[in-house]
């Protein structure tokens, strides 16, 4: 690269724990592993240090704000009719997905367990720009006025049709409006194979489905690394 700056970023988990009672007994637990730099001796990994740190404390106070309630509620319930006591939990993980040429690329996973129904599954995408320590934009991956909106969208509507004449997954039935309204530019991260996007569970498919992803290659339509950065090929 022709700037100085890191090349690729070493992490560890930092872990966290909590747990939650009613009269001594486990209601709701709560996990937490968020990447954390080492060493962080330099001004990006001190940055990217502390944005996972806020990311784990955010997490703990919204089961303690929004879950414990629900725990609570659910153990009173059982209470009342000498059922056995459920105990909630819920656990944030990440997955480090590209980590080359400039730039780190992950995403992070809540799950929480339901007194009732499938676990509920919540993801986060995150691309760093490691020369400065900033978030990079789904635009950047694209030429201005390519409409990359619009290829992303055509991609996943290929790979959708193809699944369902496979009978390898199940979409729900308006799946083509959904796709529209419910794309998120932020829902993306970079893998080895290319730029990887993704909707949030029940957004387009049952739960069954879990959280639907779609992989546009290096290489086709337009899609690019932003300049200055090189792509899995190019490193090798």
């Amino acid at each position: 690269m022709a700037r100085e700056s890191l090349a690729e970023l070493r992490t560890e988990p930092f872990a966290a724990e909590r747990e939650w009672t009613v009269e001594d007994i486990p209601v709701l637990t709560a996990s937490v592993a968020v990447p954390r730099p080492v060493p962080a001796e330099d001004r990006v990994s001190r940055r990217i240090h502390r944005y996972y740190q806020l990311q784990c404390r955010a997490y703990l106070r919204y089961c303690e704000r929004w879950l414990l309630p629900q725990a609570q509620a659910a153990c009173r319930a059982a209470l009342e009719i000498s059922a056995p006591i459920p105990c909630l939990r819920a656990e944030l993980k990440y997955q480090v997905t590209y980590n080359q040429g400039g730039l780190w690329s992950l995403y992070t996973q809540s799950r929480e367990t339901a007194v009732s129904g499938p676990a509920l599954l919540t993801r986060r995408g995150d691309t760093w720009d490691l020369s400065g320590g900033y978030p990079v934009e789904l635009s950047a991956f694209f030429p201005p006025r390519s409409g990359w909106r619009k290829q992303l969208l055509a991609l996943a509507a290929e790979e959708i049709e193809r699944q369902e004449r496979a009978g390898i997954s199940q979409y729900h039935e308006g799946w083509r409006r959904a796709l529209r309204r419910r794309f998120n530019p932020q829902n993306y991260y970079l893998t080895s194979e290319g730029l990887t996007f993704f909707f949030p569970m029940y957004a387009i498919a049952p739960a069954a489905e879990g959280i639907p992803v779609f992989t546009m290659p290096y290489g086709a339509e337009s899609l690019r690394l932003p300049e200055g950065f090189e792509t899995p090929a190019e490193t090798e």
